[in-house]
């Protein structure tokens, strides 16, 4: 099989956790990575900096596509940033998902967004573009997630929850069924949430 080049957009703990999981897939291969002025010429587990954001126009390519490998907690502004400008330059990736992680058939899921080894995918679930499913995260029936969101390590979403763009919902949370989290918020390590969470929520998880 022929492998499709990627370019990876950030060189921090979450793009070692792409490289992990894109070197678990026959159909694609890391063209390099792109980074701070600063990351030039390192490797990340291997894989060359090989260029800034800036540079990402001059790699476009229609054989080659991009995803964003920086993480996100406090704000998505730099992921939607780096999203939009692989979005103009027709580079977006089509969903990356671990062959480790089961997807229900009946679900859909977004451009550049990535879903990490072990996580669950219920039926019926819509998630949007640019978005994480980390590790072993739980996304029941009947959820919406939107777009730009990072659902945490562990994370467990129960049935009809919905999380509007740019949350981002922390290790360990649940979130009970029907719940509404609105856009911005941040939900805390360990959070257990029974309400609906208005737009730009701040909901401290388990204490130390």
């Amino acid at each position: 099989m022929k492998k499709s080049s990627l370019i990876l957009l950030g060189s921090g703990g979450h793009a070692k956790s792409c490289i992990n999981l894109i070197e678990s897939l026959d159909n694609l291969k890391i063209e390099g990575i792109l980074s701070e002025k600063k990351e030039l010429d390192k490797e990340i587990l291997g894989y060359p900096v090989i260029g800034t954001d800036e540079d990402l126009i001059n790699l476009a390519s229609e054989s080659t596509r991009a995803i964003v490998a920086l993480g996100q907690i406090k704000s998505a502004k730099k992921r939607i940033k780096l999203y939009e400008i692989m979005k103009s330059l027709d580079m977006c990736s089509e969903p990356i998902i671990s062959p480790f992680a089961s997807i229900s058939d009946h679900t859909n899921i977004g451009d550049a967004t990535v879903v990490m080894h072990g996580a669950l995918i219920n039926a019926n679930v819509d998630i949007g573009v640019n978005t994480i499913i980390n590790s072993g995260s739980i996304i029941e029936h009947d959820v919406i997630v939107g777009n730009h969101c990072h659902i945490s390590t562990r994370a467990t979403l129960n049935g009809n929850v919905k999380i509007e763009d740019e949350c981002f919902i922390g290790s360990g949370s649940n979130i009970r069924e029907g719940v509404k989290i609105g856009k911005g918020s941040i939900i805390g390590m360990g959070a257990n949430i029974f309400h609906n969470c208005p737009p730009g929520s701040i909901i401290k998880g388990i204490k130390d």
